[in-house]
């Protein structure tokens, strides 16, 4: 099935999360303009639970989706779970389409070191403490947590891409989600 969206925008500047959405793309929608916008997420800089890290998946989309005029608009959002003394990383993408059609899909969740939970809980984020972990500068923009932690086994591109095309389901097989 081909998707006939011609510009589709996210709700990101992060040449990962860019990324993600143009290999989306590229099998589901193939000549699709992605439009990369800075949109806020109205949850803070570091989203803790499904609920806030969807919001603002969903905030995202909307957001790139007014600015732009686009057939379609993605949110990506990473948060975390603080679990006792366990740390979740988890994420949401949100996608919207100027009709109101709304799809989601969630993943990207493993158990990140115990020794990021009190910095998280002092409020600082989680890209800031990976970089930390790992002497690594800006890894949000690049392999992130999932990256650093798999030894690149898994990008954050290929696991948000996933996602990206998961969400799509309800332009995919719209009878099935009216």
């Amino acid at each position: 099935m081909t998707l006939r969206f011609a510009r589709a925008a996210i709700g990101s500047t992060n040449p990962a999360k860019v990324a993600a959405v143009r290999e989306a793309l590229e099998s589901l929608a193939p000549g699709c303009t992605v439009i990369p916008l800075d949109a806020p997420s109205s949850v803070g800089h570091q989203p803790f639970g499904d609920i806030a890290t969807r919001t603002g998946a969903l905030e995202r989309a909307r957001t790139a989706l007014r600015a732009s005029g686009a057939d379609i608009a993605f949110g990506l959002e990473g948060g975390v779970e603080l679990d006792g003394d366990r740390v979740w990383l988890l994420s949401w993408v949100a996608a919207v389409d100027p009709a109101g059609r709304e799809g989601y899909a969630s993943g990207l969740r493993m158990l990140l070191p115990r020794s990021l939970a009190s910095g998280l809980r002092d409020g600082i984020e989680l890209g800031s403490l990976v970089d930390e972990l790992f002497g690594v500068k800006d890894s949000k923009t690049g392999s992130g947590a999932i990256g650093l932690l798999t030894a690149g086994a898994v990008s954050r591109t290929d696991a948000f891409a996933d996602l990206v095309a998961m969400s799509l389901a309800p332009w995919i097989h719209p009878d099935h989600y009216r």
